[in-house]
């Protein structure tokens, strides 16, 4: 016999429910097809049977059979040998059946009711010794009692019922993979029940390969055994609650199969029907779909479909695609595209955490129209899903996610569009920007030049698309530590830039700041700081007091100062990029990570290691969490740490982070990157302080020789190491001497 899980409190309730003495005793188990409504009434009368609790008989009767007050009628005669007099109409016999019960308290079960008012005429008098409990796929059959809703299985529950089906042993070879079945059924006891005893069946098939074979079409879902409560398939179940619906609710019911399996706002159902009254919609929800609970309400105006009944509905769309109504099945389809395509183009660049937490919930029917129905957006909206969703998890920072659709919006966009279609240099421009902020310059350069191609083609020489694909591959060559061809490409987007914009624009001066960077790195400060201050000053007249870029300027005028030494004005500016960085994307961001970052370097400096410590740890925190393990930022960080260990005096956990940041350096940028040479000027210097000379000598000079290759043998940088190594040269001269 089949395990009966996961429904002990509910009995408990159910049980309380009908004990009331004041009046008789009435109440609805009520759900969507599947739901156990009827397995639950059963083991109800099961467990009570044995208990007593009902010594004037269980009376069971399915109400889709004959008519009721006949199966009473029927009832009595057989099972009480009850005698009734001639001459009476089917009321009266039922109303003398009750009058004439046997002694002790009686339990009436009505299996699957759906009017009230068609059974109410023979019930029993309102006596407290006679118990009515309906089951019912309608949510609400009358205000004169209760309704006990029963929603699907627990996770564990659901593990239990197909393990008592399947067998323990079979169920922990595979224990992940029965859990995502019972996910993908959605906890639903007939389709757990269903499942597990094909899977019973076929001792020689793995769960893995019943995941995925399943469907609710599949054979499984299909045919039920003669030993369990329910005979219908999962499908059929659902069935009979469609025929009960008019057109206009199966239309819904299929515009909201559309819909991904994830809660949705109803607000966006109104959207996608603008045509349509929204008191008749609401109606039709009301009292069709969520009455029947084809429809369950997860929060205020938000709701959601069951896996299965989707599914379901979906089916029953492609029948209507397939028919007379394909017309408005394409309808439904585009209007849902338009109201995410809306959604998709309110997505900024930069988005911050509080706009992020507005649109999350929409997200999952965004991604739903950028898979499954991308054929029904339009050409001038084609790539806006992709590209929303690849600024949604840019923004926050989980840059493999935006990779995923910045990757697949271009192979999209070739597949449709061809080779040298203007969104290609859009999709290939996005791609390569998540590949460099993950480190990946090699796989960004072909992609910038590709997108610089194709506008340089399409748009002309002068153009702001064509500037800002000049800025990109400069800003590329600038991290790669190719600072002339960075410079050149640099000025001509300034250039280029002056002259489509004026003297004042946003464009204007991200040209500025990126030159006045340009600067700082090649150690040219006083230019930098002149052209930070130009910047700073345009984007506080041109921008919002609370934007990105803003914080950006505090934070470059932070880092000139700091590279001057001139830490009090350098502590006042990261100071203030750090919370305008918080207040716009909370506390786990990666711009927070690195404002903290660069101010712990300033405490570190002025000697507050107390501050600094818990301001690098956290960034560290915080980027890992981020980026992953392996990324430049991160060894940034660790860096960092490893300075302040070796300050303070750890120099076990310094020299192991100093060796750390110097592998992942080179695996992720190669072993010509001026960071990395940075980093054997750090690890060697930390060699020479503690007297290790001839560890500290091959590192200065491998220092040396990437620097002055990348960099020249002018740049601050490079005459710094170069100083370093003959500080050494002359300490170890000395010793021999």
């Amino acid at each position: 016999m089949i395990k009966f899980v996961g429904r002990g409190k509910v009995l408990e309730t159910l049980h309380q429910q009908l004990q009331q003495t004041e009046r008789v005793g009435i109440c609805a188990i009520a759900g969507m097809g599947g739901i156990g409504k009827t397995e639950l009434a059963l083991q109800y009368a099961l467990v009570h049977k044995e208990l007593g609790t009902y010594p004037g008989g269980i009376c069971w009767l399915r109400t889709e059979e004959a008519g009721v007050g006949l199966d009473i009628v029927s009832f009595a005669k057989v099972q009480l040998n009850m005698q009734l007099p001639s001459g009476l109409d089917l009321e009266e016999q039922v109303a003398y059946c009750w009058r004439n019960w046997q002694e002790g308290e009686v339990l009436l079960i009505l299996d699957d009711v759906r009017d009230y008012l068609q059974v109410k005429s023979y019930l029993p008098p309102p006596e407290p010794r006679f118990k009515v409990l309906f089951t019912s796929r309608r949510q609400w059959l009358g205000e004169s009692f209760e309704t006990l809703s029963l929603d699907v299985l627990s996770e564990e529950a659901a593990t239990e019922l197909l393990t008592s089906l399947v067998g323990k042993e079979r169920i922990e070879q595979e224990l992940d993979q029965a859990k995502q079945l019972c996910l993908e059924l959605g906890f639903l006891p007939l389709g757990l029940e269903l499942v597990g005893r094909y899977l019973k069946r076929k001792p020689h098939l793995s769960i893995a390969q019943m995941r995925q074979r399943l469907g609710l079409e599949h054979r499984s879902l299909q045919k039920p055994s003669g030993e369990m409560t329910e005979q219908r398939g999962v499908a059929a179940a659902f069935e009979l609650s469609w025929q009960e619906l008019d057109p206009l609710a199966q239309q819904l019911g299929c515009l909201l199969s559309l819909f991904a399996l994830a809660p949705f706002a109803w607000q966006l159902v109104n959207q996608c029907l603008p045509d349509s009254d929204e008191e008749d919609l609401e109606d039709i929800r009301d009292y069709a779909l969520t009455e029947y609970s084809l429809l369950q309400q997860t929060g205020e105006e938000t709701y959601s479909l069951h896996q299965l009944i989707r599914e379901f509905f979906h089916n029953k769309l492609k029948q209507f695609e397939n028919g007379e109504k394909a017309k408005q099945v394409n309808e439904l389809k585009q209007n849902l595209c338009f109201v995410m395509v809306a959604v998709a183009k309110t997505i900024p660049e930069y988005p911050n955490q509080e706009f992020l937490l507005e649109v999350e919930d929409i997200i999952p029917h965004v991604e739903e129209v950028a898979i499954a129905l991308r054929d029904y957006l339009s050409e001038a909206d084609f790539i806006t899903p992709f590209q929303g969703l690849g600024r949604f998890y840019e923004g926050k920072g989980l840059y493999s996610q935006a990779e995923i659709w910045y990757k697949g919006c271009r192979y999209q966009v070739e597949e449709r569009f061809g080779a040298e279609h203007f969104y290609l240099a859009t999709s290939s421009n996005n791609l390569a920007s998540i590949y460099q902020a993950q480190g990946q310059y090699s796989k960004a350069e072909p992609l910038y030049k590709q997108a610089l191609e194709i506008r340089r083609k399409l748009l002309g020489q002068e153009h702001p698309d064509t500037a800002e694909s000049l800025n990109n591959l400069a800003l590329l060559y600038n991290y790669q530590g190719r600072y002339k061809e960075a410079e050149l490409l640099y000025k001509q987007a300034l250039e280029m830039r002056r002259k489509l914009f004026g003297e004042e624009h946003p464009d204007l001066a991200e040209s500025l700041s990126n030159l006045a960077w340009l600067y700082q790195d090649h150690g040219r400060y006083e230019e930098a700081e002149s052209l930070f201050l130009q910047t700073l000053e345009m984007r506080q007249r041109l921008l919002d007091t609370k934007h990105l870029r803003i914080a950006d300027s505090f934070n470059a005028l932070g880092s000139c100062y700091y590279r001057q030494k001139r830490y009090e004005e350098s502590e006042k500016m990261y100071l203030q990029a750090l919370n305008l960085y918080k207040e716009l994307f909370g506390d786990k961001h990666r711009d927070v990570a690195m404002a903290s970052n660069s101010l712990a370097l300033v405490y570190s400096e002025q000697g507050k290691y107390k501050a600094a410590e818990p301001l690098l740890t956290k960034a560290l925190e915080i980027q890992k969490h981020i980026l992953g393990e392996k990324h430049p930022d991160v060894a940034t960080g660790l860096i960092n740490l490893a300075a302040l260990y070796e300050d303070l005096g750890n120099t076990t956990k310094a020299e192991s982070l100093y060796q750390q940041v110097l592998e992942m350096r080179k695996q992720l940028l190669g072993e010509m990157h001026p960071d990395v040479a940075i980093t054997m000027n750090n690890l060697a210097k930390f060699n020479y302080n503690q007297k290790r000379y001839e560890v500290a000598k091959p590192l200065y000079s491998d220092a040396v020789r990437i620097l002055e290759t990348k960099l020249g043998s002018n740049h601050p940088n490079t005459v710094k190491v170069k100083n370093n190594l003959e500080d050494l040269k002359s300490v170890m001269d000395s010793r021999v001497d």
